[in-house]
């Protein structure tokens, strides 16, 4: 099963790495269209590598999507650490209902061994 893992990673390293190598060229991203960066005078723009802008905008999607999905969840985590808090106080009440006497054995025991 490792096998195959590696494969799967080196074949997308292989793609990214081809991916990388075919999108050198410079283009220019803008933060604003070029109509309205002239009416207010400013034109934010960057020239980066367009594979460095596919790249960039994949973990930037990937980010937006695990946030999403992390606040989406919220819900399922409270419920669970409610239900592990209340897990752990009913086997603290339990341990404790059961050596009520305090000897330390379960009561159900020594009345089988009374008899």
């Amino acid at each position: 099963m490792k096998t195959i893992r590696y494969a799967f990673w080196a074949v997308i390293g292989l793609v990214l790495i081809i991916v990388g190598l075919a999108n050198r060229d410079l283009v220019t991203l803008r933060a604003m269209p070029q109509a309205f960066a002239d009416l207010l005078g400013i034109s934010p723009d960057i020239q980066i590598p367009l594979f460095m802008a596919i790249f960039g905008g994949v973990a930037l999607g990937l980010l937006i999507g695990f946030f999403w999905e992390w606040l989406r969840e919220r819900q399922y985590r409270s419920e669970a650490s409610r239900s592990a808090r209340e897990n752990k106080r009913l086997k603290a009440e339990m341990a404790r209902l059961r050596d009520s006497d305090g000897d330390g054995r379960d009561d159900v025991l020594q009345i089988l061994e009374s008899k």
